[in-house]
């Protein structure tokens, strides 16, 4: 059961402006920024992000065919702002299954208990 659609409308345009003013600052959180496919406009996506060797994995909690997931793909990378830092990523893979080892023990049984199984791995350009 990966959260409803309706979940992130609501998000979008409630919850992601509050939390997107905390999440570059929160460990275990970020703002993906990303170019959207046909509009060309940037977009700032707060995520759960967990930094693993050589780059970052992001529990996709929508699924992997949320919008901003699929801007990432087609963009072939996007900019993390996590920890106050700026970091570019490239070479998007979404894998599918279990947990990935760099998602924090403490997130594990939440992510599993919302049925999260789709996981974005970014590198460091």
């Amino acid at each position: 059961m990966v959260l409803p659609k309706r979940l992130a409308r609501f998000n979008r345009v409630a919850t992601n402006r509050v939390l997107g003013k905390l999440t570059p600052h929160v460990a275990g959180f970020g703002t993906i920024v990303h170019q959207g496919r046909r509009s060309g406009r940037t977009y700032h996506t707060p995520v759960n992000v967990f930094e693993e060797p050589g780059g970052y994995v992001v529990a996709l909690t929508y699924g992997a065919g949320a919008d901003w997931v699929r801007n990432v793909l087609a963009e072939g990378g996007c900019e993390l702002v996590t920890r106050g830092r700026t970091v570019k990523l490239t070479a998007p893979r979404v894998t599918h299954g279990e947990s990935p080892k760099a998602v924090s023990a403490a997130a594990r049984p939440v992510l599993r208990l919302i049925g999260v199984r789709n996981y974005l791995h970014l590198r460091r350009a």
